[in-house]
């Protein structure tokens, strides 16, 4: 049997015992370990197993299966995802091409941000479709997701921003002379975020565009390390986002829509200037 298995949020123990059990019986146990992190390392997931862990970098998953493939049909083999198999993450294609290999395959589901973002108070069920926000680069910056945000919010809906993520990255120059030469891990940050997502409404302005999707008054939710011990959030103005500190990484973001009195009084708890909810609260009384 082959098994993907969710790691939850936090660390080692954040795996549920059914899927502690099934990795304490495989042959063999793989980490997925390039669309995210725990808070702990490797050595800490191998020491709470007792178990070797390999790493799956995006080359062994996308194009090296065969080899996580390898005594499926007779052994179990267990591959770790952080959250959910198939939550912020879908392994979809692996599990396709494991099926046109014969092989039999269980999914051990646990927590992951799509439903954990629930802890800053807005309710799960008033969100839109998630995007995703990538790093700017001096020549590349895209743009696409500002549409998404713009429907969700036309609806009154909330949009959760999943912030990108850089492991074992290459550099263009290292990439077409094939040396396997990688970039430090790079994690993109609330404050980051929100200062691309403000800088879309005046690249918008200039062009004479629609940039009434949000603006820098827009209420939204930083949250940092969701399931650690470790966790934190802050709720504000977008432009309060872009100076907001919430410490290491894994950061995202939610950009606020229609939000009931109960939601407002959530928020406040993490709110960076209380008296901007207290004013959201008594003009929705």
């Amino acid at each position: 049997m082959l098994y993907f298995i969710g790691l939850g949020l936090g660390d080692a123990k954040d795996i549920t015992v059914k899927g502690l059990e099934a990795v304490r019986r495989a042959k063999r146990v793989y980490l997925e370990a390039y669309t995210s992190v725990l808070s702990v390392g490797k050595d800490a997931l191998e020491k709470y197993y007792g178990r070797e862990v390999i790493l799956a970098d995006r080359d062994l998953v996308e194009q090296g299966a065969d080899e996580i493939f390898q005594d499926a049909k007779s052994e179990d083999i267990a591959f770790l995802v952080v959250g959910d198999p198939f939550g912020a993450t879908t392994h979809t294609d692996l599990v396709l091409r494991a099926r046109e290999e014969g092989l039999d395959y269980k999914v051990i589901h646990n927590a992951s941000i799509m439903n954990a973002i629930g802890c800053c108070g807005l309710q799960l069920y008033n969100y839109g479709e998630t995007v995703s926000i990538v790093f700017w680069t001096d020549t590349w910056k895209p743009e696409s997701y500002y549409d998404k945000i713009a429907a969700n919010r036309a609806r009154g809906l909330h949009t959760l921003c999943l912030l990108d993520i850089k492991m074992k990255e290459q550099t263009i120059e290292n990439l077409i002379k094939g040396r396997k030469i990688y970039e430090p891990p790079r994690f993109l940050t609330v404050p980051q975020a929100a200062t691309q997502l403000l800088e879309i409404l005046d690249n918008r302005k200039e062009r004479g565009e629609d940039c009434a999707a949000y603006s820098e008054d827009t209420i939204c939710v930083g949250v940092a390390r969701v399931g650690s011990d470790t966790q934190q959030l802050a709720a504000g103005t977008l432009r309060e986002m872009t100076s907001v500190d919430l410490g290491d990484p894994l950061h995202s973001l939610v950009i606020a829509g229609h939000m009931h009195p109960l939601e407002l009084q959530m928020l406040r708890q993490f709110a960076v200037t209380p008296a901007t909810f207290d004013t959201l609260i008594a003009e929705s009384r």
